[in-house]
């Protein structure tokens, strides 16, 4: 989970680098559940979800950044417009229904 408080102004941006970085996860073996944007209450926060299948292969997805140059164009996006102020990550493990 990516939890980010955001430039309420700057929305537009933030949503192309939410869904770069949707488009990247899944195609680099994650599962992204989605950005989370504000709709009422604080105009500040986004909170992001994926998973991937281990810790190995979160891993080896987080190998790509810095070096591949669609991931430094997703953060470009970021950076450019000023849209995240500020963001850290928890790593957390689902508890599901029983099926």
């Amino acid at each position: 989970m990516v939890h980010y408080t955001i430039d309420p102004a700057r929305i537009e941006a933030f949503e192309r680098f939410a869904r770069e970085w949707m488009r990247l996860v899944a195609a680099h073996g994650g599962l992204h559940h989605g950005y989370f944007l504000p709709a009422e209450g604080a105009s500040d926060k986004a909170e992001a979800l994926f998973s991937f299948d281990s810790l190995a292969a979160y891993e080896q997805y987080r190998t790509r950044f810095g070096v591949d140059p669609e991931f430094i164009a997703a953060d470009r996006i970021r950076d450019e417009s000023g849209c995240v102020l500020r963001y850290e990550r928890t790593f957390m493990r689902p508890l599901l229904p029983d099926a």
